[in-house]
């Protein structure tokens, strides 16, 4: 973690607006009918037409306007119901075409907005410019070859939209935020895995710092291609330092695209951005102007899920969660999923969310499972909760025998699983008097240590009873009449 000197951020501002660019799970590519699945072999799922050959012409997939609908209506943003393709002209050597095709100056969505978290736990709106689409450039390669660098063309074609915000954002946090809260929709509207690990969502930032109070943006840089939260956090901080430190010795920043080392947390120059590029955006000739019927909008507004957002509210205001609670639970489509179907089986609601905010979430990432993989229907779940609230079960039996028992069996009943463990709570009072006198028999002297104030020796004779009765008793009703019992003993 980057330590920023204090002297730093009272005298500065930081500045940061991001450009994010989401990997669409269509099938097939935004021109052509090539597979726009992630692997297989080098340059397989390529043909004429997304290799832009001469005599081929491009064909827009429907689904890909479909999808970018759907973020800009998740990101609060205006539909433009008549757009247009670009292309935009550069040479590299993946990109085949020697063009890019994508959206200057008529994107599909314009003007909406996210809310985040900011430092201070306030609610804090980063404004988005614009979505566009576009189809991605191949994959160079240049750790191959000893000599030669080599092009994967794959990629080329495979359908993105550019998410690109406004210069709103004033910390690594708020960034992380904001990023976090775009993989959480593209996941919940299901157009994007958002593994960013396999490049699903690719992101740059656009960085500057200016003194505190002033109005005009200090001289960007954009560091290009992070491919995690946590680099683009320690980008951002590593830039505000250099940035801060450069101005601070009275020398000029200058405008370069960065490369961040995530070994070392240090950016390096590219290319120098002082000179704009000149991309010659022109209308592409190939594709008709997008003409998008209200109509269809409308429709694809009531296909939305419900999303997190709306979730956190929900069960803030009807189930009575904390913010915490509600947050984390609807921070993943599929653990909201679960939950959302546990309790339909039962209602105690700050029950449910402790099940499936610790032990379920704890065993899916200590084993690295899947939510949709894990085996415990939320029916079976929500038995064992009520077994606990009737007084069956105590919680950490259940957390530590029976729900490992249910991985283990998903197919049987909490009850059962109970049962052939031996668990259940089977003691009568009369019974657990008896075991209570002979545990408090067992030490006199801290029972005299008890009475003579010392009320933790509680736990004692509590740990002591749980053992003898291998869990099978109620601890609230157990430590009231080991109270009681002491309390006579006086």
């Amino acid at each position: 973690m980057t330590i920023i000197p204090d002297s730093l951020t009272e005298k500065y501002e930081l500045v940061v607006g991001l450009e994010v660019h989401v990997q669409l799970s269509t099938s097939s590519k935004i021109f052509s009918s090539d597979s726009a699945g992630f692997g297989g072999g080098p340059n397989e799922h390529i043909s004429p037409v997304s290799l832009g050959l001469p005599g081929t012409l491009p064909k827009l997939n429907k689904k890909v306007v479909e999808y970018a609908i759907k973020m800009g209506l998740a990101t609060n943003c205006h539909i433009n119901t008549s757009t247009h393709f670009d292309r935009k002209n550069y040479f590299y050597a993946d990109l085949p075409k020697g063009f890019q095709t994508t959206q200057d100056s008529e994107p599909i969505c314009k003007s909406g907005f996210i809310d985040v978290k900011a430092d201070d736990h306030s609610t804090r709106r980063i404004r988005i410019h614009r979505i566009h689409m576009e189809d991605d450039a191949g994959k160079s390669m240049h750790d191959q070859d000893e000599l030669d660098s080599l092009i994967d063309l794959n990629r080329a074609g495979v359908p993105l939209i550019e998410i690109v915000s406004e210069p709103d954002i004033r910390s690594a946090h708020e960034a992380a935020a904001y990023l976090n809260e775009i993989r959480k929709l593209v996941r919940y509207l299901d157009i994007c895995d958002g593994n960013m690990e396999e490049g699903s969502i690719r992101c740059d930032a656009n960085i500057s710092v200016r003194l505190k109070g002033a109005t005009e943006y200090g001289n960007r840089c954009e560091v290009k291609n992070l491919n995690s939260i946590r680099n683009l956090q320690r980008a951002i901080d590593h830039e505000f330092i250099r940035q801060t430190q450069l101005l601070e010795k009275g020398e000029y920043i200058e405008q370069n695209t960065l490369n961040f080392d995530a070994e070392t947390g240090n950016t390096s120059p590219l290319r120098s951005k002082e000179t704009a590029n000149d991309y010659r955006y022109f209308p592409e000739p190939d594709l008709p102007p997008l003409l998008i019927d209200e109509k269809y909008i409308a429709e694809l507004a009531k296909s939305l899920p419900e999303l997190p957002a709306k979730k956190i509210e929900r069960y803030i205001s009807k189930f009575g969660l904390s913010e915490y609670d509600a947050i984390l639970l609807s921070s993943e489509k599929e653990i909201a999923e679960y939950f959302d179907e546990l309790i339909i089986w039962n209602n105690h609601y700050k029950a449910a969310a402790n099940w499936v905010a610790g032990p379920l979430r704890t065993y899916l990432h200590e084993t690295g499972t899947h939510t949709k993989d894990f085996k415990v229907q939320p029916k079976v779940l929500a038995e064992l909760i009520a077994l606990i609230d009737s007084g069956k079960l105590n919680y950490s039996v259940a957390a530590h025998q029976v729900f490992p028992e249910l991985i283990k069996n998903p197919s049987i009943s909490a009850e059962q699983a109970a049962i052939s463990l031996q668990v259940l709570i089977d003691t009568d009072d009369d019974d657990l008097n008896l075991l209570i006198e002979e545990v408090l028999n067992s030490y006199p002297d801290k029972v005299k240590e008890y009475h003579n104030g010392k009320k933790g020796v509680l736990g004692l004779f509590m740990g002591d009873l749980m053992k003898r009765t291998k869990g099978k008793i109620n601890p609230q009703t157990a430590s009231k009449l080991v109270i009681e019992k002491l309390e006579n003993k006086s």
